[in-house]
């Protein structure tokens, strides 16, 4: 795979069990790039081992006085130099395809994870970690994959000059054959603390990017409640906890890095000092010791490598292992899906709260927790919900083993992704714009039966379009950039835009949760108008405790504990299921009292809320709660 024939047709499935298993099928999957560098580092630095010999011939050819051996050693040296340039150009070259290659599979396998779990990623994994994944640690991961093959054609390297220096000169290859394993296996014992600090300092750092981003993602709110300098304090904080678990980190990388230097040196100075004692005896030439010599001081380059791999492996290895983390989150089934690509269509039921949502009508869902309410959006869109936090009655449900919401009769987990994404839509109560121009936010996959210009009339969106068309250049609203996640817009406007957006896409089924609560009532008012002229003859689904909504609904379904509890029109439900009321009026413990009282001639009857009735406590718990 080369850099121009990015990206990858299918980066393939992951092992994603552990961090060092991830870093392993990352380096299988590169096997082809991995051999090419191997060849290449092997030709660079066995061309930077062999200079040695050629010096070594020279200078003895010079104490011999043979011109012709100069000539040849001159000759030699010169074809190692352009080996060796040859070598490290291409090493270059194929290691840094193979840190981009690694790279963009790794992130084209979260992109495909991401797009599979959609919303519900960010309820398992915090949105500062998947930010942090998705940029710094990619980035480690990529450099322990190229420097792999660097270090094994390093580490071949020395084996070949040992075994050489013993053949070539046996009484000074012995001591060299003897210390250089001594050389790089002594800084092993300093490694674990290393990695200890450096793991350290990305905890710390995780937390911060975490905090930055929820800090920025909520900063029109701070301002608004004078908590901007206490947020930024903390930040303050947490970054100089970065800073110095950091230089902790660098104390002791830069002790490598010395244990790196001193060591090889001692070793130079023991050959040296050994050497002249053979050289005195006359048991070595004068060349042979200029070769063993030059040979060990080229040896600390290669041997650098092994440092670095180090270093690479012990900052790769937490990165990896929050990659296989975020890739080891599964949907209920793969996305490939068990049914063929035909989208169904009917009513959209729920197995496990019971609800129903006919088809072609406009359901609005109210839910006592809002908590609650979130999941089972969830749910309808087919994504399960939190381990620990399932839709039903037991909290403790596992998402996996509970039944798949039915559209049609078919479970949407059985759907191909794609087809289950197209059949139903669930816009969350906090949606995201992304930057770009009104014309690229509405342009989205969409059967084309609703046009932008209806979805935005059916969201009440003029006034944006009047705001919009004043920041454009040439007073066309679709023209006008939206900034990073609408900040310039107010929340009413973002939510309305984001209403247009999902419209447009008509689906089958439409999930809206909360979708009205940062407008005003008269706003409200005609979007619930708007929603149910556009939305006719299809289902929608409505998550929401908005009297003008409930008001508009062909069918309300309370759901109570999990569970539907009660289904009617709104103003029948208001009358005759205290739960409801309360719930949708807000209505207090004394005024339900008093509003039993009156309609029962002052004498609460069996089943209505009066004072001393047990169920005044169950109220509260519900008023409470919502």
């Amino acid at each position: 795979m080369q850099i121009h024939d990015l990206p990858y047709p299918d980066p393939g499935l992951p092992d994603a069990r552990s961090g060092p298993r991830f870093l392993l099928w990352l380096g299988r999957n590169q096997l082809g790039g991995q051999l090419k560098s191997l060849s290449w580092g092997l030709l660079h630095f066995l061309s930077v081992a062999s200079l040695p010999y050629g010096v070594g011939f020279a200078v003895q050819a010079v104490v011999d006085g043979s011109g012709s051996r100069l000539a040849l050693a001159g000759a030699l040296i010169l074809l190692l130099g352009a080996s060796l340039a040859l070598g490290d150009t291409m090493l270059h070259r194929t290691a840094v395809t193979n840190w981009i290659t690694a790279a963009a599979r790794v992130q084209q396998l979260l992109a495909r994870r991401t797009a599979a779990l959609g919303a519900a990623l960010t309820r398992r994994v915090a949105a500062g970690e998947v930010v942090a994944v998705s940029t710094g640690d990619v980035e480690k991961i990529g450099w322990f994959v190229e420097a792999l093959s660097r270090f094994a054609a390093a580490a071949l390297t020395v084996v070949v000059v040992c075994v050489g220096l013993v053949l070539y000169q046996p009484a000074l290859g012995i001591v060299v054959a003897i210390g250089m394993p001594v050389l790089a296996l002594a800084v092993l014992p300093l490694l674990p603390r290393a990695t200890r600090r450096a793991d350290r300092q990305r905890e710390k750092a995780g937390r911060a990017t975490e905090l930055a981003s929820d800090t920025v993602a909520g900063l029109r709110v701070l301002r608004g409640i004078g908590g901007e300098e206490l947020f930024l304090d903390r930040y303050r904080r947490a970054s100089q906890e970065v800073r110095t678990a950091a230089v902790r980190s660098a104390r002791m990388w830069s002790l490598i890095s010395a244990v790196q230097v001193l060591l090889p040196g001692l070793l130079l100075i023991a050959v040296v000092w050994y050497g002249i004692e053979l050289a005195r005896q006359g048991r070595i030439t004068v060349g042979e010791l200029v070769t063993v010599y030059s040979a060990v001081m080229i040896l600390n380059y290669p041997l650098r490598h092994f440092e670095e791999i180090a270093m690479a492996y012990s900052f790769s290895r937490p990165s990896a292992q929050r990659a296989a983390r975020v890739l080891s989150i599964e949907r209920v089934t793969e996305p490939g899906g068990l049914r063929t690509a035909e989208a169904p269509a009917g009513d959209l039921y729920d197995p496990v709260t019971g609800l129903l949502a006919t088809a072609g009508l406009l359901t609005a869902v109210v839910c006592g927790d809002p908590d609650l309410a979130g999941r089972l959006a969830d749910r309808l869109g087919g994504h399960p919900t939190d381990a620990g936090s399932g839709t039903g009655s037991d909290p403790g449900s596992d998402p996996d083993s509970l039944p798949s919401v039915l559209l049609g009769g078919v479970p949407l987990d059985e759907l191909p992704l794609d087809t289950a994404r197209t059949a139903v839509l669930v816009q969350d109560k906090d949606p995201v714009l992304l930057s770009g121009t009104l014309a690229e936010l509405l342009d989205v996959p969409s059967s084309g039966s609703v046009s932008p210009e209806e979805a935005l009339a059916a969201a009440q969106c003029a006034d944006v379009l009047d705001a919009l068309s004043q920041a454009s250049l040439d007073d066309d609203p679709m023209n006008a950039r939206i900034t990073e996640r609408g900040r310039s817009l107010s929340g009413g406007q973002r939510q309305r835009l984001a209403l247009a957006r999902s419209l447009v896409t008509a689906p089958e089924a439409l999930v809206l949760d909360e979708p009205t609560s940062a407008v005003d009532s008269h706003t409200e008012a005609r979007i619930a108008d708007g929603l149910r002229a556009l939305r006719s003859g299809r289902t929608t689904v409505v998550l929401t405790s908005s009297p003008l909504l409930l008001d508009r609904a062909d069918r309300v379904v309370l759901v109570h504990e999990g569970t539907v509890a009660a289904v009617g029109e709104h103003r029948e439900l208001v009358l005759t299921e205290p739960r409801y009321r309360a719930v949708v009026t807000r209505e207090t413990d004394e005024e339900a009292a008093s509003a039993a009282l009156s309609r029962n001639g002052g004498t609460p009857l069996r089943g209505e809320p009066g004072i001393g009735d047990p169920g005044i406590e169950e109220l509260t718990e519900i008023e409470e709660t919502a």
